[in-house]
């Protein structure tokens, strides 16, 4: 007998983007085998990490396979790290706006831990928080808990998801692949509305400086369960089995 589908459980952040139709027959055949990797560690809360360069495609792909899993019958609870970036209004006391200044200082790990991540380990915590700041109103979300059950799987998109502040915390690691000059471009294209016509410069002299400098620090890509090439989203490519 099939199992009922259960709940996916969004961040309030005006941040989130929908999920996205079925691109194709081979990218939700991909989903479909990578959720079962993943509901294949077993039962008890799973903590899933979803990193790669600045839009590779991680919400959607998250999205994706948050459906998948409560398909299966396991609850959700989808969260991004951009939820939780220090607020906008203290930029002032700290560089967020170099590449390294912004790798350095935008997030805030320790709200990360504290709301989200430390009560998913905990087996005692029936709650936790899946939005800090609204990185868009910056209206906090902190004291907003969203029911967290035994069994449920934690699903978390971000950038810099795998530095040693967090790392420890995940069950399953995904990279999702993209070309820098790719990652500039998509990014450009999607953030225009509200960056205008410095959204090239931003996210070539702030977000990618940023992820090449976590690439040197932190060298995320040998730890990674499960590495896909997003390059086409209707024929992503395992790159690793």
């Amino acid at each position: 007998m099939r199992s009922p589908q259960a709940d996916v459980h969004h961040s309030a952040s005006s941040w989130r983007q929908p999920c996205p139709p079925a691109a194709s027959a081979e990218r939700s055949a991909l989903v479909q085998r990578t959720a079962e990797r993943i509901l294949a560690l077993g039962h008890g809360r799973l903590l899933v990490g979803i990193d790669g360069f600045t839009a590779a495609g991680k919400t959607s792909f998250g999205h994706e396979l948050a459906e998948w899993i409560s398909a299966a019958g396991r609850p959700v609870l989808r969260a991004t790290l951009d939820d939780f970036k220090k607020p906008w209004k203290d930029r002032h006391l700290y560089d967020r706006e170099s590449g390294e200044g912004y790798y350095r200082n935008a997030y805030d790990y320790e709200a990360v831990k504290r709301l989200l991540l430390d009560p998913c380990r905990s087996p005692e915590a029936t709650s936790c928080v899946l939005c800090g700041i609204d990185p868009l109103t910056q209206r906090d979300h902190s004291s907003e808990g969203t029911s967290l059950g035994a069994d449920a799987v934690l699903i978390v998109d971000g950038v810099f998801a795998f530095r040693p502040e967090i790392n420890t915390y995940w069950d399953f690691r995904i990279w999702l692949q993209v070309d820098a000059e790719l990652s500039v471009r998509r990014g450009a294209e999607r953030d225009q509305d509200w960056a205008g016509s410095e959204a090239e410069s931003i996210h070539r002299n702030r977000y990618l400086v940023a992820e090449h400098l976590y690439l040197r620090e932190a060298d995320p890509l040998p730890m990674m369960d499960l590495v896909i090439d997003n390059t086409e989203f209707t024929r992503p490519q395992l790159v690793t089995p």
